[in-house]
């Protein structure tokens, strides 16, 4: 059993593995990116803490005496068995699947229209994508990014805002029958989709003055029912821009107007302790995906698609 009470310190062993191996100072520290005062302070520091001498000066470099050729060789066997072990690890979660939770209606109104360039882009990265409503534990269940829908923040995980507070009131063009509704009284006396998130649908229409309580509602558990009870016509309802944009840009939804709440919207979340290629990977093209629709968004208007707000 190891007595790590009376180990030295691993910088100090890690930089005199490097002197010895590299057979001077200066090399040592561009190995370890570090200056060479801090590689001779940790060697001379090791050699008072062990009572003998390591290294000797040998012309303009050093060379390890046989005290310090035992220590080293050690050393260097012992790195070499921890890099082969983190290797398998590396390798091993290179060949699972990188998991993706996300919301049903995200999944489904978001993520699967587009994911097909995500595996045209990186078919070396193998995706499980995992649709729940709540947010579990990461770490635990294996997640290596979710997006959840909220206002943040999602401490202890890394959360970058995925899309903007922007929530547009839309409606299937037929139940409209040619109303031209531009504002949410318009369309205030039609029925109207709500999912659970009455709250934030309270704080939102209370922005324009309207209370929720005064429409005619019909309650979904479910936002992913609520957009296909929307797509069959059967009400109004209020909708993160993200979920409907493309049902409005191909005409199969009308867009009556636009509600804003900053800092509400879809985000992110990866966990720092756990950072790896693929998921900084993953994460770059979701969000490049959402800065190419906004970039879209003026040739689309063009070709009439888009109402105004």
């Amino acid at each position: 059993m190891i007595d790590w009470l009376h180990m030295p310190s691993l910088a100090a062993l890690r930089a005199f593995e490097a002197a010895a191996r590299e057979g001077s100072f200066t090399r040592a520290a561009a190995a370890l990116n570090v200056t060479h005062a801090a590689i001779a302070q940790h060697v001379r520091g090791l050699e008072a803490e062990l009572g003998r001498t390591l290294v000797v000066r040998d012309g303009r470099g050093i060379a390890a005496t046989e005290d310090g050729k035992v220590l080293a060789e050690a050393l260097t066997q012992g790195f070499e068995t921890i890099g082969a072990g983190i290797a398998r690890l590396r390798a091993d979660d290179a060949a699972r699947p990188l998991t993706i939770s996300v919301t049903p209606a995200f999944a489904t109104n978001w993520l699967m229209p587009r994911v097909g360039d995500f595996w045209a882009r990186h078919p070396e990265i193998q995706i499980n994508i995992s649709p729940a409503i709540e947010l579990t534990d990461l770490r635990r269940d294996g997640i290596d990014v979710a997006v959840r829908y909220g206002r943040g923040p999602w401490p202890p995980y890394d959360a970058k805002l995925l899309t903007d507070g922007e929530f547009w009131i839309v409606a299937r063009p037929d139940l409209l029958d040619g109303l031209q509704a531009e504002c949410v009284e318009d369309v205030a006396g039609l029925p109207w989709l709500v999912d659970r998130n009455l709250r934030e649908w309270k704080a939102l229409l209370s922005e324009v003055r309207v209370d929720i309580d005064d429409l005619k509602v019909t309650s979904l558990n479910l936002n992913g029912l609520v957009l296909s009870a929307l797509k069959e016509g059967l009400g109004v309802s209020l909708q993160a821009r993200t979920l409907v944009e493309r049902d409005v840009r191909e005409g199969s939804l009308q867009r009556i107007c636009v509600l804003r709440q900053e800092g509400l919207g879809y985000h992110v979340l990866t966990d720092p302790q756990r950072p790896s290629a693929r998921t900084k990977t993953f994460v770059r093209w979701i969000m490049d995906q959402v800065r190419t629709d906004r970039r879209d968004e003026p040739a689309k208007r063009e070709k009439g698609a888009w109402r105004r707000p």
